[in-house]
């Protein structure tokens, strides 16, 4: 007879958000708007308001310029100011610089320099100049390890110099970045001595659940902030005027789907194995349904697939900006008789989205359209009503797309693909990558392989950067200008939350050293400094990623898996 072990099953507040939070902390926060107001009796069962206030929040408590959040950062909650206050920059001509919020920028090298690095490389691996560690004196950092911080030296110089504007207790920022899984939109930081409640998204979630006033805070925080501009920013909504806009956004609703530690459940799925029956992505809306209106994904990625045999196939996929149902809603409008959805739509990991009522789709673009526009749309590129490309299942295999979903590499702007009936083993791509960094090649030109198509090992620059979620002083982050997902080696503390957090394989956590070869150590525990590396798609580079140019074979390329066109000519040559 077989023997099974018992073990309990994990719940919800297993790990709490701080483990330094107290029942008399708790207390003191229910004295306090708006959780004052709330009615207790509306929590029912384990998901209590005190559970909440004791698991999903934590006291963040900040000095006169600590930044709180980076415009650009990823992130995964919301924060009230109880006490003091935080400046919120407001964006212009003269934003507050890369370097002082603990990033960099990369001037892009001469001819001359590109050249040169053929002959200048370091005989020892990763090499760095001790003297680039050297403290900038605008920036400070306070704090170890994952509570590291970045702040800003001179707080009156920068209300002086910069455009900012007061957050006062009592206040919320930073949930609609939260809920909608979205870069935060602007920097804050501490103008004086402040105390701040982090609210991880779950909690935030719960406590909109059961108090509509909360609810309507944050929907009013993000229609006012941010859905406007998203609704003007797609394509089938680009020639509305602002009267039709507002109606829009008054009519839109939002959702999330999915879990916003996907990466994690990710490798434990993978490890054990992944269900056939897509039970592990949330569904959005399923195939043989009437279309409640098009659903736009704000953010993350999705699934399209359908019904076979005992299971489903993968027809596609979503990426933020693309669209949803609009197909059926135009033949239903046009045959005057409803149409049922030819595919479902699953959040792959986590999606936001934002949809649209039909009735509203008929008003304000169906009933205005030409319908001989509309019976030829498609035709035409630039027809806003065209919905965009979907994978041509009868031009690429359906292993290959399911191998592409399944294992998250739709979610790369720069995924290495390597056809491996032409590549020759050369390793010209790795020698170009190595010359281009001082003799340290930042991928490996191994992964999985399907269809004879080789992942590489290497930074997919991805849509919804997982690995930046956890970096503490904000090392890893966005370029402004390009978009590259890039590693400030001078701020970064060797933590490994983004190595850690990567599903692709794609950091690595390295020694560094001086020019004679010797390990640069700390100067108190004396151990080597840490830090991560990846690829940085040559981003100081006149002709861009070294490794696809150095292919003699044309077999590499680097691919925006949003490009499908793209994706499946070269698939298809």
């Amino acid at each position: 007879m077989p023997t099974f072990e018992s073990i309990q099953r994990p719940e919800r507040w297993a790990v709490p958000f701080s483990p330094e939070m107290t029942d008399a902390d708790v207390d003191r926060l229910l004295t306090i708007e708006p959780f004052a107001s709330l009615d207790p009796t509306r929590f029912r069962g384990k998901v209590t308001l005190r559970g909440i206030l004791k698991n999903d929040t934590r006291l963040v408590r900040c000095q006169a310029g600590d930044i709180v959040v980076r415009q650009g950062d990823w992130g995964n909650s919301a924060f009230l100011v109880i006490s003091g206050n935080v400046r919120v920059e407001l964006g212009s001509a003269a934003s507050l610089p890369s370097e002082i919020l603990g990033r960099q920028s990369v001037p892009r090298k001469s001819l001359f320099q590109s050249i040169a690095q053929l002959w200048k490389k370091s005989s020892e691996p990763e090499v760095r100049d001790v003297a680039a560690y050297r403290d900038d004196p605008r920036i400070g950092t306070r704090g170890t390890g994952e509570q590291t911080r970045i702040y800003l030296q001179d707080v009156s110089t920068v209300l002086s110099k910069y455009k900012t504007a007061t957050i006062e207790a009592g206040q919320f920022f930073g949930e609609s970045a939260a809920l909608g899984r979205t870069p935060r939109q602007a920097t804050v930081f501490a103008e004086r001595s402040t105390q701040l409640l982090e609210i991880r998204w779950q909690g935030l979630r719960d406590l909109m659940r059961r108090d509509d006033g909360l609810q309507k805070h944050i929907d009013t925080v993000f229609r006012d902030r941010a859905l406007k501009w998203f609704l003007l920013n797609t394509p089938i909504f680009s020639h509305l005027g602002s009267e039709d806009i507002n109606e829009l956004v008054a009519q839109a609703t939002f959702e999330t789907h999915g879990q916003y530690d996907w990466a994690g459940s990710f490798k434990r799925l993978a490890k054990e194995g992944i269900d056939t029956d897509l039970q592990h992505e949330p569904l959005i809306a399923e195939e043989g349904n009437h279309p409640n209106g098009v659903v736009i994904v704000r953010s993350g990625l999705a699934r399209l697939s359908r019904r076979h045999e005992h299971g489903h196939r993968t027809t596609g996929y979503l990426t933020p900006g693309q669209i949803y149902g609009l197909d059926e809603i135009i033949d239903g409008w046009l045959g005057k008789t409803p149409k049922p959805l030819t595919s479902s739509l699953r959040a792959i990991g986590i999606a936001n989205v934002v949809t649209i009522p039909t009735r509203l789709i008929e008003k304000l673009l169906l009933e205005k359209a030409d319908r001989r526009n509309l019976l030829g749309r498609g035709s035409s590129p630039t027809d806003p009503l065209a919905n965009r490309p979907k994978i041509d299942t009868t031009r690429i295999n359906s292993d290959f797309v399911e191998f592409l979903v399944e294992n998250r590499y739709v979610n790369g702007t720069a995924t290495m693909l390597i056809d491996m009936d032409r590549c020759t083993r050369c390793d010209d791509c790795v020698r170009a990558c190595a010359d281009t960094h001082d003799n340290n090649p930042r991928f490996l030109r191994r992964g999985p392989i399907q269809n004879n198509i080789m992942v590489a090992h290497a930074c997919m620059h991805c849509e919804d950067p997982v690995c930046m979620i956890e970096c503490p002083t904000g090392a890893i982050h966005r370029q402004t200008e390009g978009g590259q997902v890039v590693i400030n080696d001078q701020t970064c503390i060797g933590c490994s939350a983004c190595a850690n957090n990567c599903l692709y394989n794609a950091i690595r956590m390295v020694e560094v050293r001086h020019q004679d070869g010797d390990f640069i150590r700390d100067d108190q525990k004396h151990a080597p400094i840490v830090k991560a590396t990846k690829c940085d798609l040559c981003s100081d580079q006149l002709g861009g990623p070294a490794c696809q140019r150095a292919c003699p074979h044309d077999a590499l390329i680097r691919m925006d898996m949003r490009d499908v066109k793209q994706l499946t000519d070269w698939y298809t040559r």
